[in-house]
């Protein structure tokens, strides 16, 4: 994407860009720009063995005759097919729903012929996409015609008003689907009832992770997609999420004495590069304001990526004395980092929620404790509240936070894509910061010292870990601790019959819930029908249902079933209150277990290099023993780059992807196995130092 933009720019042609949920066709992609103005695309890609391979690109409105578009370009014979998905990557270098004629930049050899339809011509401008199928430009159609020549591909024009339609063009944004003879008519998607919405998931878990993802997250209203690329709206049903990690993790710290605070978000520049090491780690990510209204500004302020640089200025002037310390100081705050890899709402995003903690002590001990506490937290955080098992560890050298001592961490595993992901971290920053910013204090003996600081943090990314973890392919589900509606009570009334009665027994159940203190809602909504009330909180994945019908009130009961199970059961109504916050509790500690006993299958213990890639293969992560070398870790990262990429039959991978296939170290676990005297490290063949656990990461 970044490749178009830039070759756009060099002909002095700014899109404007959108970003969007991954579509597969053009259809799809209305959804998200259908309210834009311009001219609205969809592109087939055909080929026809006398004269070889067209894209045809025309207004989302247009249908198509093959046969005409043929004839009006006076080729005889045609009998054009679709081409399918591998084409598709050889020849454009593209996968479905990415199509647009800017691939064609990918067409060196000049062996796709493009077709343009008049129409988009008469617009000043094209919605298109830029090898990605997650992003639309809004490209001047002068400036896509003089790219388009720029690459070898000035267009064929034809006025498709004017062929005569014979059946719908099919393939859309996607570039087409498998090869034959006829074109298929579009599928029909059944109309909802009424009173009714198409609630279901149209990508699952296992079949296409990324778009199940994005999917989920937006049906389920936990995210809203915004204009600036990578920046996401944090809707109620998500912050409530995050309100519920943020106090009982802020319970947690304060129990060892850490206090809240605020810091401007602004840092000046002598103050962000005063480290080295710090400022080359986040050199990249670091956003800069340059403007204020009209005039440039006299030197360039950064927007934190972090607090560091922000805070320990302030250290300096707060920590006179050994009576000042330990100071323990935390902030819940917002920090920005520009520059990544592809953007996924929670887990990677310019903009994102967290906790950063600053501490200074008067000893290592003090710090090194603390360093392990704070990481407890993070893991009670995980597995308490979200249900997701962890594994505690440490960094190695190369992983560690840059500028620090040493980094200890949680890390979590996907199964469904088999990457580890960092939870969060908790970071001994020894006194390095301190002998930058001098911060420096007397002790009891009058002599000068130098405290030993830590720094550690969460983020929002650890509500994407869950929805990783926990959903399905009817939606969220969430562990009972953290979900804003932990019951909902829902009324199934008969065709005609006096409801009030079936009303007050919702209203009895809900008061006699929320007067226990679980977090329910009702739902007795006349316009819809019990499945779809079903569909809406599965979607939303509410812990628990709960059904009364009118055969519920005669015998005095009600219907439970629980999302994670779906399982059913009918409990008396006298028992109601017990059996749901046993259900709660039950449902929460088989969640974590489930996901525990599914990580645990997916960890392999490899000693030697020929089981590595194999294993990673599997989607596992690997243990391993290893001589804890750099060298070696770089050796491993682009070894099994390279064996994995030739096993895939691929000759490469795009730099900036955010999800490589070489492995990476996730941590040195605290919880080691035993490691017997004279094993050889896995790679290296050199004396092992430690069991390291290695993975494909995000």
């Amino acid at each position: 994407m970044e490749k178009v933009i830039a070759e756009l720019a060099a002909l002095s042609i700014s899109p404007t860009s959108h970003e969007h949920p991954p579509v597969l066709n053009a259809e799809e992609q209305e959804k998200h720009v259908g309210h834009l103005g311009g001219a609205h695309t969809k592109n087939l890609f055909v080929s026809d063995k006398k004269h070889g391979h067209f894209l045809i690109t025309i207004l989302t409105s247009r249908r198509v005759d093959l046969k005409a578009v043929g004839k009006a370009l006076g080729l005889s014979g045609t009998n054009f097919r679709f081409c399918d998905k591998d084409t598709l990557s050889t020849m454009l270098g593209v996968e479905q729903g990415a199509l647009s004629p800017l691939a064609l930049m990918n067409d060196t050899e000049g062996k796709v012929k493009l077709v343009l339809d008049s129409g988009i011509l008469a617009e000043e401008t094209a919605l298109v996409h830029p090898l990605a199928n997650t992003h639309t430009l809004e490209v001047p159609t002068k400036g896509l015609v003089a790219f388009l020549e720029k690459h070898g591909h000035a267009p064929t024009t034809l006025d498709f008003a004017n062929l005569a339609p014979a059946a719908p063009a099919a393939g859309g944004g996607g570039g087409g689907g498998k090869g034959g003879g006829k074109q298929p008519a579009p599928a029909k998607q059944p109309a909802p009832g009424k009173g009714e919405t198409m609630l279901g998931l149209q990508y699952t878990k296992e079949g296409n992770f990324a778009e199940w993802y994005a999917e989920v997250i937006t049906k389920s209203e936990m995210i809203e997609y915004y204009d600036i690329s990578g920046c996401y709206i944090l809707r109620p049903w998500s912050f409530q999420i995050w309100d519920f990690i943020r106090d009982f993790l802020d319970a947690k710290i304060k129990t060892i004495g850490v206090q809240n605070c605020y810091f401007p978000m602004f840092i000046n520049k002598g103050a962000l590069e005063a480290e080295k090491d710090h400022v080359e780690g986040f050199a990249p990510e670091v956003a800069w304001v340059t403007r204020s209204g009209d005039g440039e500004l006299a030197e360039p302020i950064a927007v934190r990526p972090t607090s560091e640089t922000i805070m320990y200025p302030a250290y300096a002037k707060w920590i006179r004395s050994h009576r000042d310390l330990p100071l323990k100081l935390n902030q819940w705050n917002n920090v920005v980092r520009w520059e990544f890899k592809y953007p996924t709402p929670f887990l990677r995003s310019r903009e994102f929620l967290w906790q950063e903690g600053h501490t200074a002590h008067a000893t290592k001990a003090e710090a090194d404790k603390e360093v392990l506490e704070v990481l407890d937290f993070y893991a009670a955080v995980y597995q308490d509240l979200l249900a997701v098992p962890v594994i505690k560890g440490t960094k190695t050298e190369k992983e560690k936070f840059a500028g620090g001592d040493y980094t200890t961490t949680v890390e979590g595993y996907i199964p469904q894509t088999g990457r580890g992901i960092q939870g969060a971290t908790s970071h001994c920053l020894g006194q390095n910061f301190g002998k930058i910013f001098k911060i420096e204090y007397e002790d009891e003996n009058k002599g000068k010292c130098m405290p030993w600081q830590n720094s550690w943090g969460l983020t929002t990314r650890s509500i994407g870990v869950m929805i990783m973890c926990h959903s399905d392919d009817k939606g969220l589900v969430l562990p009972p601790r953290i979900s804003p509606i932990q019951a909902v009570v829902i009324s199934i009334p008969k065709k005609g019959m006096d409801t009030s009665e079936l009303t007050s027994a919702v209203d009895d159940v809900v008061a006699t819930l929320k007067g226990a203190g679980i977090r329910v809602d009702s739902d007795t909504r006349s316009d819809k029908t019990p499945g779809w009330k079903y569909a809406h909180w599965e979607l939303k994945g509410v812990p628990l249902r709960v059904e009364i019908g009118p055969n519920d009130l005669a015998k005095g009961q009600v219907t439970v079933v629980r999302r994670d199970t779906l399982a059913k059961c009918e409990v008396p109504l006298p028992v109601l209150l017990q059996k749901v916050a046993l259900l709660l509790v039950e449902m929460q500690h088989d969640m974590l277990a489930k996901a525990t006993a599914q990580r645990d299958s997916c960890i392999s213990r490899v000693t030697e290099w020929k089981d590595f890639v194999p294993a990673l293969d599997k989607k596992h992560m690997v243990l391993t023993p290893f001589c804890n070398e750099e060298e070696w870790e770089d050796k491993v990262k682009d070894m099994s780059k390279e064996e994995s990429l030739k096993l895939q039959g691929q000759e490469g991978e795009d730099a900036r992807t955010a999800t490589s296939v070489a492995a990476k170290t996730l941590c040195i676990p605290h919880d080691q196995p035993e490691l017997p005297p004279g094993t050889k490290c896995f790679v290296s063949g050199k004396p092992a130092e430690c069991w390291v656990l290695w993975g494909r990461s995000y």
